[in-house]
Order: structure tokens, then C-alpha cells, then sequence
């Protein structure tokens, strides 16, 4: 039977009378470390940075416990606790977090080689079991092996006494983590003491807190990682789905990005104010990525037409054949000619001489027009920046020739080869030009269907609009220069820039950088491009740092501008 303490009457009515402020004060202690508890919860849950993050969840804990050290673990995807972080005040130690300093301390197993758990170090127990364990002093302790505490303490004069080891757990009640705290110190005297049973449940409070904001993070992370997969496989897809625009989809993102930050440091001039957060980075580096995933529903024949009589196959082999079989008429003709000419027995020897010199050398006179000819319509095939007007006559009357290929005399070439062989840009019909423009208004149409967060909610605006020229005739809107974003106004360089000087076009060869500069030197002059973005891009060099990343030696030449 327990004794009863006896108090006397005044001192139970001391007790009486104190019992209401102590109870007060123990109620306003709980309510501030509640709120404290909730102002954690939201700082956590605004930080961004991962390793801010830590490292305020090891500070929290320590100021909640009072402690003089911790270190904040991390579980590995091999079940291993790699140390985050790691503090001791009384030592001005600080490694890992932001502190800039590696720590070189090889991961916690929790498992040995023969599988079997490591249940010997605290921190080990904990990621294993789920409970947290608090040991009022580390060298009374049983149980678990702090020979390396001590080795620890020898070296460097410190002593390790009380630990507080607490897991963190998802959402999913798996270990993520574990938070340990060293040397709990009296408030007043700095003495060290063992973790107390209310500040152990605050600080399992804070864990719990702490998990959640670092899945959340992990959470988010992932989620932006898959996103950002599958933008760049769709964007994969498309390059891979022509030989000709190969990697075009991941290097436009590139320059994109390489302006954008050059316009984010300038300093002076009309883009002096313009600053772009990390969020709009994000957001444009995503529309840069898919602004041509709308090509996803342009037919191959028309995206790899390479030259103007392709369309499954390049039909210039058919008009060579056409060629053979005028060349091999003339021959026949010719021969006849002569075979007559033997013949007539009314012409001398020396007279059929004359005459069949002069069949021989009309023939050859017309394999050499024919040899031409063909030579010229192969030549006009392939395509270039500019047809006059006197080559598409020549066109015109090469098609004129009249062949036999089935018994029935036809005009050598049909009006649909001599609308092609007489295209004045490029390999591309006005049609089929606008099979491929038209992709820009699938991009749009693609992108706008998408339920965006909002921090992505332009990307179909600065993606749709790579097209567009500040005077406004471009497409598919005919937006001016006040009607689009500086983003949108970004990546019409980037793209234009990057189709300009790619290697792997269908009808020809990548520009020079002096080549491309200049002709995004005539678009600016022709309010096609921004003048003000156009000048950054050349201050800062953008065109040669991308040149000296993706560009062969021989396109990089001296640019004046």
C-alpha cells in the first residue's frame, strides 16, 4: 500500500490556489507548441528546395528538443541510410544540407551480406523497425554497438550521451527516413539531459509533419520527372519519325532556353524589367519541347519529301527512263536514216558519205540536248531557295516532248510533274506546304485540349506561336508583336535559328552561322522577328555557344553583323 502524503492546510491551499495558473501555463505551453508545430507545417510545405528542406527539419528538431546535434538520414532505394545531414553546435560542425560540404561517411546498411538486419546501430533499428528509441546516455546503454560514438568522441573530446532517434514514414507508412538528435541540453544550466516524454512526442510530431512535406516534395518531383518523360518521347517520336528533322525538337528547346536566360540577365534596354521566375522557365522550357508535337499528324510523305518529285518514291527515275527511251527512238531513227541512205542507189559513194556524216551528227547534236536536259530536270528536282522564271520555260518545254510508252503518244512529263519540277522554294507544293503549316494549328489544337496546372497554363500560347511574325502576317493567327508573349517571340528565333543552320534538312545543307545570321538579320529588318530579342541573341553570343555544342566545324564562320 502506497503512503499518503499529508499536507497541511496551508499548504493545500497554496496548492489549490496554484493549481489553476499551473494548469493555465500548461495549457498556454501546449497551445504555442501547437502553433509553433502548425507554423513548421506550413514552412515546410512552401520550401522548394529539397536540401532547405532537410536541413529545416533538422534545425526544427533541434530547437524543439533543445539538442546540441543531429543528423538526418535518407532511405536509399537499396536499403541503405545515406546521411543527409549532420550537426553539432559545440563543435561549429555542419555538413551536408547547404552547407557545401560533403559528408564522407558511406551509407547505414540495414541489411548485412548474408541478408540478415542490422539491428546494432540505433539508426539502422529504427529504418528497420518503425519505433523510435530514446537512450538517456550512450554509455550505459545495452543493446545496440556505439563503439564508433565513442571513437568519435576520443578524437575529438566530445561526449555523446543522450539520443533520440525517430523515423519519418509516407503517407504510406513506409520508412523514407530518419531524424536523430544528440545531447538534449537544459535550457537554464546547458547541462545535458535525457530527451524528455513530451518532447520526444513533439519531435515524432514534427517527423510525422516532416514526411509528409518531403514525399510531397518526392511526390511532385516524380510527377514532373514522368511529365517531362513523355513530353520528351513525343517529342523523340516526332524527330524520329523523319530522318530529315531529326533532333529538331530537342534542340529548338536548347536556344530557347539559352535567350531566355540571356534576356533574364540583361540589364538594360526593353527587357531590362523583364525577369522570368523559375516556374515560367519551367513553363516555357515545356513549350519548347512540344511546340511542334502537332507534326505527329503530318503525313511522312510530305515531311520527308526531299525532293520535289518524291512521294513514296522519287519519280525523277521515271523521267530518266523516259529519257532512255527518246534516246534509244533517236538512235532507231537515226539508223533507219542511214540504213535508207545505203540504199539509194541514185546518190554516189561519196555523196552517201556526206549524207549520213550529217544524220550522225544531227544525232548526236540531240543526245546532247537530251543529256542536257536530263541533267536539268535532275538539278531542278533537288530543290534550292529560288527557280527563275526562264528555267520553269525550260520546264515547260521539255514536258512538250512527245513519247510512246504504251502504244499511245503522251506529253513527256504530266502536269503534276511539271507543278513540282517548276516549285520556286524548297521541294514543297502550296499544298503540301500547307499540310506542314497546318501543324502548328494541331500543336494548338493538341495542347489546348490538356487540363494544365497553373503554372503550365500558357504553354499552349508560347508553343502556338513559333509562327507568327510581329508584322503580322504570319500563321496560323497573324498575331503582331503586341499580341504575343515575349516567350512566343523566343521561340520563333530559337526554331527559325535551328532550321536554318540544321544538317539533316531533305533539299540542303545546313547554313553557315554567317549565312543564318544574315537572313535573321533580313527578317528583323522585315518585322518578322523581335528586333530587341534579336540584338540579345547577338550581344550574347547565343548563336555561338550553340554552334560550338551542335553545329559541324565548317558551319562555324566569322559573323558580322
Amino acid at each position: 500500500m502506497s503512503k499518503k502524503i499529508k499536507y497541511s492546510s496551508n499548504q493545500l491551499a497554496k496548492y489549490i490556489a496554484d493549481t489553476p495558473v499551473v494548469v493555465k501555463n500548461y495549457i498556454q505551453s501546449l497551445e504555442k507548441q501547437v502553433g509553433n508545430l502548425a507554423n513548421i507545417g506550413l514552412a515546410l510545405s512552401k520550401e522548394k528546395n529539397m536540401s532547405k528542406l532537410l536541413e529545416m527539419i533538422l534545425i526544427e528538431a533541434k530547437r524543439i528538443a533543445n539538442s546540441d546535434g543531429g543528423t538526418l538520414y535518407m532511405m536509399t532505394d537499396d536499403n541503405r541510410l545515406r546521411f543527409e545531414i549532420m550537426m553539432t553546435d559545440s563543435l561549429d560542425f555542419h555538413m551536408g544540407g547547404t552547407s557545401g560540404k560533403e559528408i564522407p561517411f558511406y551509407p547505414v546498411k540495414l541489411y548485412d551480406e548474408e541478408g540478415n538486419p542490422n539491428k546494432s546501430m540505433i539508426a539502422a533499428y529504427v529504418g528497420l523497425t518503425g519505433e523510435t528509441v530514446n537512450i538517456p546516455d550512450a554509455y550505459k546503454a545495452k543493446g545496440f554497438d556505439f563503439s564508433g560514438t565513442k571513437m568519435f568522441d576520443e578524437k575529438t573530446g566530445y561526449h555523446s550521451q543522450s539520443f533520440l532517434t525517430v523515423p519519418l514514414k509516407n503517407h504510406e507508412d513506409e520508412i523514407i527516413g530518419v531524424l536523430q538528435l544528440l545531447n538534449a541540453q537544459n535550457n537554464n544550466t546547458k547541462k545535458i539531459i535525457p530527451f524528455a516524454s513530451d518532447i520526444q512526442e513533439m519531435v515524432e510530431a514534427l517527423a510525422s509533419q516532416a514526411a509528409v512535406a518531403i514525399t510531397n516534395k518526392n511526390l511532385i518531383k516524380d510527377l514532373e520527372a514522368l511529365f517531362e518523360s513523355f513530353i520528351k518521347l513525343i517529342a523523340s517520336a516526332i524527330d524520329a519519325k523523319s530522318p530529315y528533322t531529326g533532333g529538331h525538337c530537342a534542340r529548338v528547346p536548347e536556344i530557347t532556353m539559352l535567350l531566355a536566360k540571356a534576356v533574364q540577365e540583361t540589364i538594360d534596354g526593353p527587357f531590362a524589367d523583364i525577369s522570368f521566375t523559375d516556374k515560367e522557365m519551367y513553363e516555357l522550357k515545356i513549350a519548347a519541347w512540344l511546340h511542334d508535337c502537332g507534326k505527329v499528324a503530318t503525313p511522312e510523305f510530305v515531311v520527308d519529301k526531299s525532293t520535289k518529285l518524291e512521294t513514296i518514291y522519287d519519280r525523277v527515275n521515271e523521267v530518266e527512263t523516259r529519257f532512255a527511251a527518246l534516246k534509244r527512238d533517236e538512235q532507231i531513227k537515226s539508223l533507219r536514216n542511214e540504213l535508207k541512205v545505203e540504199r539509194d542507189d541514185s546518190l554516189s559513194k561519196e555523196e552517201k558519205l556526206i549524207k549520213i556524216k550529217t544524220l550522225k551528227s544531227k544525232y548526236s547534236k540531240k543526245l546532247r540536248e537530251l543529256k542536257s536536259d536530263l541533267e536539268f530536270i535532275k538539278e531542278s528536282n533537288i530543290g534550292g531557295e529560288f527557280m527563275s522564271g526562264d528555267k520553269k520555260d525550260r520546264v515547260h518545254n521539255i514536258s512538250n516532248y512527245r513519247w510512246k510508252p504504251n502504244g499511245k503518244m503522251e506529253n513527256f512529263l504530266s502536269e503534276d510533274e511539271v507543278y513540282n519540277l517548276t516549285i520556286p522554294r524548297g521541294t514543297l507544293t502550296a499544298e503540301e506546304r500547307k499540310v506542314i503549316n497546318d501543324h502548328i494549328v494541331v500543336t494548338i489544337n493538341m495542347l489546348e485540349e490538356l487540363p494544365y496546372p497553373k503554372h503550365l497554363k500558357n504553354v499552349p500560347e508560347f508553343a502556338g506561336g513559333h509562327h507568327e511574325k510581329l508584322d503580322g502576317t504570319g500563321y496560323p493567327k497573324g498575331l503582331t508583336k503586341d499580341e504575343m508573349s515575349v516567350q512566343a517571340r523566343i521561340m520563333a528565333i530559337a526554331d527559325i535559328f535551328e532550321a536554318l543552320t540544321a544538317k539533316d534538312r531533305p533539299y540542303k545543307k545546313g547554313k553557315t552561322l554567317s549565312q543564318a545570321m544574315r537572313i535573321l538579320g533580313f527578317m528583323k529588318n522585315d518585322a518578322h522577328i523581335d528586333v530587341d530579342l534579336f540584338d540579345i541573341f547577338v550581344k550574347d553570343k547565343i548563336y555561338l555557344k550553340y554552334a560550338e555544342e551542335h553545329l559541324d566545324p565548317d558551319q562555324i564562320d566569322e559573323v558580322q553583323i
